[in-house]
């Protein structure tokens, strides 16, 4: 290794929602995808749990999956999904975590990686969507401490995936390139620029509930409703039937990648139905998922004007997961990007975990040369007086980043702490958006209202992992809060939920803004007015005082008041304050 203080090879890790995929990459042999003890290049994100009747035994890989139909129950897929916030399986996992099941995952990668290369390995980069937020990439290295690893760096998954296809272009590459990276589960998007081996990343956007798993749900629902009528059964409560059933659609989904027509057929798939056959064309495929390929044509658009790209400078669209293999997703980019042929130069179940590797060995010191600046996936800030997010690190933000404001003051005489509450999200409002965690700064010095200053620093690292820091300037007390709350935080889908209502509800967010704060410029003439007649105890103020009591009483009355009305009550008010 290099003079990094790494000692033995750093693998890089794809832990899939579907399946999952280890590389490393060794001084002077390239980037070697490690096979597992099937044989296979990637392995089944599954883990199982066998019946205490059968011994209570434990499968991860493809043997989890072989088994599946046959226990449903003790099967588990699809928990990356759930990585971040809690989870209970009472007929399963008792106290076990998606962390933990994750961590069970990557141990099987750590496994396969020490038996190809006949030594322990200890270090890794592990991948993740480009949308996942602070808690679930905590989440995803407490699950790497769990298997035995020491997680050097998370990475996104389509910045992965753009190492790969840079790295394959030469060290010379240069240009503007977006990575469409739908796999099993999630779908990611990001624009890069690439020059000369500095990789930047301009944006990135995703769901991180959409991929190949949600396609096979909807060509299951469809046989589902057809068994239904048919037969008048119903799959859906019979747990080994459904079983069953996903595994065909799956198999059915690939076919249909390389062949326009298949059949879906099961032996002895529910009680009364012996052996069931039917066909599925592609063209039916397309039908029942269109919406979901559209859906990626739309964030790819909303990534692209993030960016501040337009789609006539993409130099090339490099395909990463699985799912890209599904022949409508090259035609619908195809059509989208004006007839520019997207790139299949790399394998796309392989890409991310060789970028992983790529950087491993960069951080190892074993291959020099390549930078990469990702971004934050959401804008970061606190929340302040009028429940306004402040925004200090805003959305695709170059990572790692430290940004400090210093405009927050206290907002009641005689005030001794402030409360911070970390927001992540796009809305103007502090309860639409995440509340990522809390803490306190105590023991600033008792003075009058906007007296004292505080300055907030956030500093994210290469991980995208935060750190909040709350100092007063006077005195340089300060606190700090690691944001690793993660069991309390909201889930993914309402994070993507949120960025969609931010687009959606941008004008009305923006007037909500300025109502808001007209209403804090009326509390601070009502404060002004007050300091200035209390400092004049000697004049007569009773038109003053009259002014203040009326208009404070309609202030509590009136929250909902309209930015004119606000602003017509300061203006009465400051105008008195002339007089005084």
């Amino acid at each position: 290794m290099g003079d990094t203080g790494i000692s033995g090879e750093v693998i890089g890790i794809d832990l899939g929602t579907t399946y999952s995929c280890v590389a490393v990459a060794r001084k002077g042999r390239g980037v070697e995808i490690i096979a597992n003890d099937q044989g296979n290049r990637t392995t089944p994100s599954y883990v199982a749990f066998s019946p205490a009747s059968a011994g209570s035994e434990r499968f991860i890989g493809e043997a989890a999956k072989n088994q599946a139909t046959l226990n449903p129950r003790g099967t588990i897929f699809d928990a990356k999904r759930l990585i971040g916030k809690k989870y209970d399986d009472p007929e399963v996992q008792k106290d076990l975590s998606p962390e933990e099941i994750s961590a069970m995952v990557l141990w099987k990668m750590k496994e396969a990686a020490e038996q190809y290369l006949g030594k322990q390995v200890i270090n890794a980069v592990v991948t993740v969507p480009a949308y996942f937020n602070d808690s679930q990439r905590r989440a995803t290295k407490d699950a790497g401490i769990i298997a035995g690893l020491n997680v050097l760096r998370i990475i996104n998954e389509p910045t992965a995936g753009a190492l790969a296809y840079g790295v394959n272009q030469g060290p010379d590459k240069k240009g503007t390139i977006l990575v469409y990276d739908l796999g099993g589960g999630t779908f990611d998007v990001s624009v890069l620029e690439i020059n000369d081996g500095i990789f930047e990343v301009l944006a990135t956007g995703g769901d991180t509930h959409l991929g190949g798993g949600d396609f096979d749900q909807r060509v299951m629902k469809y046989f589902i409703d057809l068994i239904k009528k048919k037969y008048g059964k119903d799959v859906s409560q019979d747990p080994k039937a459904l079983g069953k059933l996903r595994r065909e659609c799956e198999r059915a989904k690939r076919v249909l990648s390389t062949q326009t027509q298949t059949r879906v057929e099961i032996d002895s798939l529910i009680q009364g139905v012996d052996y069931f056959c039917e066909p599925l064309t592609r063209a039916r495929f397309e039908a029942l998922n269109l919406d979901l390929f559209e859906r990626t044509l739309e964030i790819v658009k909303s990534t692209l004007k993030d960016a501040k790209v337009s789609k006539g400078r993409i130099d090339e669209i490099v395909l990463v997961g699985g799912s890209t293999r599904i022949p409508k997703v090259g035609e619908m980019l195809r059509k989208a990007f004006d007839g520019k042929e997207p790139c299949n130069g790399i394998n796309p179940d392989e890409a991310v975990a060789y970028g992983a590797a790529i950087l491993g060995a960069n951080l190892a010191g074993d291959r020099p040369g390549v930078v990469l600046f990702d971004v934050t996936p959401l804008s970061l800030g606190i929340r302040v007086h009028g429940d306004l997010m402040s925004i200090v690190v805003p959305r695709n933000t170059p990572i790692p980043t430290k940004k400090s404001k210093g405009e927050y003051r206290t907002v009641k005489d005689q005030q001794t702490g402030l409360f911070i509450e970390v927001l992540q999200g796009e809305r103007a409002r502090g309860k639409d958006c995440l509340l990522l965690g809390s803490f306190r700064l105590t023991g600033i010095p008792a003075a009058p209202r906007g007296a004292v200053l505080v300055e907030v620093t956030f500093e994210v690292d290469a991980d995208g992992i935060l750190t909040v820091t709350a100092k007063e300037e006077a005195t340089g007390k300060s606190k700090s809060l690691a944001i690793d709350n993660y069991k309390r935080n909201l889930s993914s889908r309402e994070i993507e939920r949120m960025i969609r209502e931010a687009r959606e509800m941008a004008e009305h967010d923006k007037k909500e803004t300025a109502r808001v704060e007209a209403r804090n410029q009326l509390e601070d003439a009502i404060y002004d007015l007050n300091k200035a007649v209390a400092a004049k105890l000697h004049m007569k103020y009773g038109e003053v005082e009259g002014a203040v009591r009326e208009t404070s009483e309609w202030l509590d009355n009136n929250n909902g008041a309209s930015m004119q009305d606000y602003k017509d009550k300061s203006r009465k008010l400051k105008n008195l304050l002339k007089k005084v």
